[in-house]
């Protein structure tokens, strides 16, 4: 029989998060006191569509190579995708690259602590600004990534999983939750990402170890809805994103121009994808065509 959970005014379950965190949260070197605007917003770039062991080695050769904004911008785009290493997405590295740049240009060099100033950044969306405007500068935002939103969906609402699309009324909600009280927002906008990424999970939730399951609507209820969810496929081998990769991996390894459409690591790839994905690159500005048409390029 579905069991009803206790009734706790919405701040007592914050709390609850909260506290949770400050003994269980991981110790991440962006979350460190030393850590910079600078390394909080490279983080958040970074961990856009990819886990933390990933990132965590990179970020650390990547700010001790440029550890200000200024030291990435006098080095060239090709470093800075050179650099990305295997993370995935490098237009992301590009798009570091061209904020460092506007960084120096227009903001002496610094992170800026207005929303509307870190919007005006290449690549910084409304969450990138919102996660930086929090922990960098301990501002009372609402940082609303998947794992908060799957948090708040089913504590409060009895929802599995969040819609595909982030609605007004879950804003709103969402909102209405963080801390008035800057430190603690900003503690708790952590907390909540961190408890959606290690307890309150997508696919196994580890309900028998949450610090709010005795307040959670969706647990009460019986975990409605989790085997319905759709299961997220994430197809690799032979796609374009796999090819553009294995373009990318080819030209960081090599120190001059190379012909890649005769090179052996992609003779196992279809020509037309292959010239299609060779486009797709030099497009999006990671790759440039050196040779007038005839297959060599460079980074």
């Amino acid at each position: 029989m579905p069991r009803s959970p206790q009734p706790a005014p919405p701040a007592a379950v914050t709390d609850l998060v909260i506290e949770w965190f400050a003994t269980q949260g991981r110790d991440l070197p962006w979350r460190a006191p030393e850590a910079t605007p600078w390394g909080v917003l490279v983080s958040e770039v970074m961990l856009q569509q990819t886990p933390v062991a990933r990132v965590e080695p990179v970020w650390r050769t990547w700010l001790e190579r440029w550890p200000i904004p200024a030291d990435l911008a006098q080095a060239s785009q090709a470093d800075a995708v050179r650099a990305w290493g295997r993370l995935g997405y490098p237009r992301r590295a590009m798009r570091l690259w061209e904020c460092a740049r506007t960084l120096v240009a227009h903001h002496a060099g610094e992170v800026p602590r207005s929303e509307a100033a870190l919007l005006a950044l290449p690549g910084v969306g409304e969450y990138t600004a919102a996660a930086v405007l929090a922990f960098a500068f301990g501002e009372r935002t609402v940082v609303l990534d998947t794992n908060v939103r799957r948090v708040i969906g089913r504590v409060w609402r009895g929802e599995a999983m969040p819609t595909p699309h982030l609605t007004r009324a879950e804003r709103e909600q969402a909102g209405e939750l963080v801390p008035h009280e800057r430190a603690t927002a900003a503690s708790w906008n952590a907390a909540a990402m961190e408890l959606g990424a290690l307890v309150c999970v997508a696919r196994a939730p580890r309900c028998e170890v949450c610090p709010v399951a005795t307040h959670c609507t969706w647990f009460a209820a019986g975990k409605p809805g989790l085997d319905d969810a759709p299961a997220r496929s994430q197809a690799w081998h032979g796609t374009d994103r796999q090819v553009r990769g294995k373009v990318l991996a080819l030209l960081r390894a090599a120190s001059a121009p190379i012909n890649v459409t005769g090179h052996a690591s992609v003779a196992d790839v279809d020509p037309g994808q292959l010239d299609r994905c060779l486009e797709s690159l030099v497009t999006d500005g990671l790759i440039t065509l050196t040779d007038g048409g005839r297959g060599t390029y460079t980074l």
